[in-house]
């Protein structure tokens, strides 16, 4: 998994935040973390839905049985984090939403609604998918 990441990382790095393939028209983020025990910083592309003044990403793990380390790390860490998005790099609040929050079918909605992968990740696990509001500030 770590050199498919590492090669989508390059590319969205070389072409401002495009990324074509399966993501072709489709809006990607690199979410900054640091390990929750390592203290290490890690970078994972993900699939961005555009919510609002805000993007959904999702621990869908690719409908893996558990939920992927970055939640962890996230629901670790103070609230905000490292985001690029497109040739921007900035600071980003976010919120772990995960099942049986009253918001999450809606917010889980945003991004089943926005990659059509969603449905076959479903049918790989009874897992439900955390997801993740990443606040865009205004001048990004």
């Amino acid at each position: 998994m770590a050199s498919s990441n590492d090669s989508i990382i390059e590319t969205f790095r070389a072409n401002d935040g495009v990324v074509g393939g399966p993501f072709e028209g489709k809006t990607l983020l690199l979410l900054h973390h640091r390990g929750r025990r390592s203290g290490k910083e890690f970078v994972t592309p993900l699939v961005a839905a555009p919510d609002e003044d805000a993007y959904v990403i999702c621990g869908s793990l690719g409908g893996g049985p558990e939920d992927p380390q970055w939640i962890a790390n996230l629901e670790a860490a103070a609230g905000a984090t490292t985001v690029e998005l497109g040739p921007a790099t900035f600071e980003a609040g976010y919120e772990v939403i995960r099942p049986g929050d009253p918001r999450w079918a809606e917010t889980y909605g945003v991004w089943r609604d926005y990659w059509p992968q969603a449905r076959e990740y479903e049918q790989k696990t009874d897992r439900k998918f955390p997801v993740v509001r990443v606040q865009v500030p205004p001048s990004a």
